[in-house]
């Protein structure tokens, strides 16, 4: 019993939580990317970008979609530079040099023991996803 009140009060919690989301449409993003292998010590780091036109929560600061923008750097990696099974993640802030103050101490702790390959923004961009959220329900 106390169970099912538990899942019926996360259930509560969760459309309270998704009910209070505003989403909007933002320039002030700045991003990077991050790619590592269980097979090799090789590190791929694209450069902070500040791509237009993303979604995020203002309520949580939670970009949308961080799981495709992850996906648009793994593709890259397989397709480009033949690195297939990677790990790749994406580092988000909504302020300059915040993100440039966790790329660089990112980068401090891989360099040690790890060969770091750094992915330039003419290489690779971060493209918008193209869809409103607002619009899906």
């Amino acid at each position: 019993m106390k169970s099912l009140r538990y899942i019926l009060l996360l259930a509560v919690t969760l459309l309270t939580v998704e009910a209070s989301a505003k989403l909007e449409l933002t320039d002030n993003i700045y991003m990077f990317g991050f790619s590592a292998s269980f097979k090799d010590s090789v590190i791929y780091a694209t450069d902070i970008q500040n791509p237009q036109g993303l979604w995020i929560d203002t309520k949580s600061n939670f970009l949308l979609n961080r799981d495709e923008y992850s996906h648009q750097l793994k593709e890259y990696l397989s397709d480009k530079l033949q690195q297939q099974n990677r790990v790749c993640m994406v580092f988000f802030y909504t302020k300059k040099k915040k993100a440039e103050k966790e790329y660089l101490k990112l980068m401090k702790k891989y360099k040690q023991g790890y060969e770091v390959r750094y992915v330039n923004e003419n290489a690779f961009k971060f493209e918008p996803i193209d869809s409103n959220p607002e619009e899906e329900e």
